[in-house]
């Protein structure tokens, strides 16, 4: 088990630290350190930067990869709008989360509300090298559905 040191900042005393919600649980759950009287709400369409009220310090060659909680995704439709959101191990500010609301009613953001889930994972670092061509593959640049998912429109010649 990797440990990480936490900074719980002014605005987070009170909440409950990340915590796994069960044994095998890959992510730990993030709450909104938002003020008791001062929720957040989010208009369908609309996003807003939700505050955790921690900091972290990742070891070198680890990342926290901030994605969504499927209930709130499923009942709401609210999910993480940069999924996944990566904290870098050199970053040392406050985890924010960026909540989008594409429901059909505002969502509420309140103190203490598990918004999203933090999965520390490995990071391998690559070097590039600038090459004349690529070897060939069965696949070559076919993209965006090429590998079996029916396509329209041309997208089997796209990348990616």
């Amino acid at each position: 088990m990797t440990e990480i040191r936490l900074v719980r900042l002014p605005h987070g005393m009170g909440l409950p630290l990340p915590a796994y919600q069960s044994t095998q649980a890959a992510g730990l759950d993030l709450v909104a350190a938002v003020p008791a009287d001062a929720p957040i709400a989010i208009p369908p369409g609309g996003r807003d930067i939700i505050p955790t009220g921690i900091a972290i310090a990742l070891p070198s060659g680890h990342e926290g990869q901030i994605r969504p909680r499927s209930g709130i995704a499923i009942r709401h439709g609210v999910t993480v709008l940069n999924t996944p959101g990566t904290i870098d191990a050199d970053y040392r500010g406050e985890i924010l989360v960026v909540l989008i609301n594409h429901g059909s009613e505002n969502f509420e953001v309140k103190r203490g509300m598990r918004i999203a889930q933090l999965v520390i994972a490995p990071v391998q670092r690559a070097k590039l090298v600038e090459a004349a061509g690529l070897d060939a593959t069965e696949r070559k640049a076919g993209g965006f559905g090429s590998t079996g998912m029916a396509t329209t429109g041309g997208l089997d010649e796209g990348g990616g």
